[in-house]
């Protein structure tokens, strides 16, 4: 494994975000993380977020000033900007940029805006990320218990030339330095992230729980016994392979359980599944992706809206619903 691209706190000097003021723009998952974790580290931090937004209260009752979006990137000597993908050019152009002065920095957590154009960075502006490898909720717990999670980090204009001391810094801030970070692209984490989700994390895993689910239901089976073995027990399975690898899932499951994986495994993600991989990373690296998502949601999103809904329909869920709510250890509140 490379050294020389990762960072711990003993590399980052936190006195470069001394008498600065961080606006984080957006407070949902990532946005509270981000901002509560800063607070805790003795970062000056004001949350913008738009009027009428249900998470101003939830900002405000944490400790936290709110701003409007244009009034919190105008006061922030370094603007995180942790909003929907498919929003930042349009609430760029509209809200923030005017607001950034020669000096700046302006992070971000994904590379999609700058990467596929939505936002070009202005003359004068440090541009950087930082990509906490796990969802907000751990960010912030980890942080608490003294611990944290790892971070990606990029610079992709240093116009200060100190760009890359100050986003260290912050990465450092929000616990990142606790675990690793790790330095990239703006282009790897962004094309390498799409990729994640669309082939293998949500696209690849939600096809194949549902096909599998499908196919024993279709065979005259019970769909609960279908739901049990082809969604219930793929976290068990995710558990084992986040803690272990892949191969300490095997040594963890039954010998008849690893020699199925490794026999027909090839058989269900075979070549036709590893072609429909280059695709979707040639589809992502071209921009293709990035301009169907863009153009979703400049025409109001109707396709999405359909695909959600007929989603909703299938008989997995229904049947998942049922089972959920015989099984109270189960967090329901996210449920339905």
């Amino acid at each position: 494994m490379r050294t020389d691209d990762i960072y711990y706190d003993k590399d980052a000097d936190l006195s470069k975000l001394g008498g600065k003021t961080v606006a984080i723009l957006g407070y949902g998952s990532q946005g509270h993380a981000h901002a509560l974790n800063l607070k805790d580290s003795g970062v000056g931090v004001v949350v913008g977020l738009r009027e009428g937004s249900p998470s101003r209260a939830k900002a405000e009752e944490h400790g936290l000033e709110v701003l409007d979006v244009a009034a919190a990137a105008k006061r922030g000597d370094i603007v995180m900007v942790l909003l929907p993908d498919e929003r930042q050019g349009q609430i760029w152009r509209e809200e923030i940029a005017a607001g950034i002065e020669p000096g700046n920095l302006v992070l971000f957590a994904h590379g999609f805006a700058i990467h596929f154009g939505e936002v070009e960075a202005p003359e004068g502006v440090d541009v950087g990320m930082v990509a906490p490898k796990g969802p907000g909720h751990l960010v912030r717990r980890q942080y608490e218990e003294g611990n944290g999670v790892p971070c990606l980090m990029a610079v992709h204009q240093d116009a200060s030339g100190d760009a890359h001391a100050v986003v260290l810094a912050y990465a450092s801030a929000i616990g990142g330095g606790r675990a690793a970070v790790i330095e990239t692209t703006f282009k790897d984490e962004c094309e390498t992230d799409l990729f994640g989700e669309q082939s293998v994390l949500c696209g690849g895993l939600s096809e194949m729980v549902q096909a599998g689910f499908e196919t024993l239901v279709e065979a005259g089976y019970d769909p609960r016994l279908a739901y049990f073995e082809c969604l219930h027990e793929v976290k068990l399975i995710a558990d084992l392979m986040y803690e272990k690898g892949i191969q300490g899932m095997r040594y963890s499951i039954s010998n008849t359980a690893e020699y199925g994986d490794m026999t027909r495994g090839k058989r269900v993600i075979g070549p036709e599944s590893r072609a429909a991989m280059k695709e979707i990373l040639a589809e992502i690296q071209s921009g293709q992706f990035a301009k169907e998502w863009i153009d979703e949601n400049a025409s109001g999103g109707e396709s999405f809206a359909k695909m959600r809904e007929e989603a909703q329909g299938k008989e997995i869920e229904s049947v998942g619903r049922d089972l959920r709510s015989m099984m109270p250890w189960i967090d329901q509140s996210f449920n339905e």
